[in-house]
């Protein structure tokens, strides 16, 4: 007869896959087939192009309905690992840290997303500049040529959208319930990295190794806690929310100037 711990490891291990699979490993394989057909159709990986906002729609009305509607879709897996996460004592937000209780400790957590975008976006533009130069990786667009309102709007929901799904459930959610199940602190970290790695291979491997780095600071840094934080002695997740959001919102809204400024490149 199968003990009551065994049976609940059994179902922390089902219920794990089953939101990766709604909401990262899909991203993971499309990515793969999407390297694949890249290396097929061209010589080198720097001769592709891959969008990452691409308009599903010459009518501005239908290209917003869609995108909209696809990015309520692709949040609603966020929106279970919080709701599984929730305890009778404790919320998911809470267990988190991604429970805002007083300005202060918002305008911490801002202050160390920024910080932390600073210190990953620098160097990522660096490596995705360099391997553009070795045509490691393909083109990749973030955004059309020229933005409307509307489309850095969308863009905007874009990012945050990134940031909340990436952060919430490739750290957050499965960093807590492999904690649970008892896992190392660096296999943690381990399978963390790789995974936002994989989804990332569209851009090429040497941008999702870099992806993979930005996935071992990430999670070492939620694992890490905040010791120091008066607010709360917990893993706080919000300042690795808030440095996505603001790295996405960089590289989608920077793009038309980054192509005007270094086309052979962008």
């Amino acid at each position: 007869m199968v003990s009551t711990r065994s049976a609940a490891r059994t179902r922390l291990h089902w219920e794990i896959w089953i939101v990766l699979a709604l909401a990262i490993l899909p991203s993971s394989v499309s990515a793969i087939v999407a390297l694949l057909e890249t290396s097929l159709q061209h010589a080198t990986l720097g001769d592709g192009v891959q969008q990452i906002n691409p308009t599903t729609s010459t009518f501005p009305i239908v290209d917003l309905l869609r995108r909209l509607n696809w990015i309520a879709a692709s949040l609603a897996p966020v929106v279970l690992a919080i709701w599984l996460l929730w305890t009778r004592h404790e919320s998911g937000f809470h267990r988190l840290g991604i429970d805002w209780r007083g300005p202060q400790q918002l305008g911490r957590d801002c202050i160390r997303g920024a910080a932390l975008a600073a210190i990953i976006g620098i160097p990522g533009l660096a490596l995705y500049a360099v391997s553009r130069l070795v045509a490691m990786t393909p083109q990749v667009v973030t955004s059309d040529a020229s933005l409307t309102a509307t489309q850095i709007t969308l863009l905007l929901i874009a990012a945050l959208r990134a940031a909340l799904l990436e952060e919430i459930v490739v750290v957050g959610y499965l960093t807590v319930r492999l904690q649970a199940l008892g896992w190392s602190m660096w296999k943690i970290i381990a399978v963390s990295a790789l995974l936002r790695g994989s989804y990332h291979l569209y851009q090429g491997a040497g941008m999702a190794l870099g992806n993979v780095a930005m996935g071992v600071l990430f999670a070492w840094l939620f694992l890490r806690g905040s010791r120091r934080d008066t607010f709360a002695k917990r893993q706080r997740l919000a300042p690795l929310i808030i440095a996505h959001f603001t790295l996405d919102c960089v590289a989608f809204l920077g793009y038309p100037i980054a192509v005007a400024l270094w086309p052979n490149l962008f």
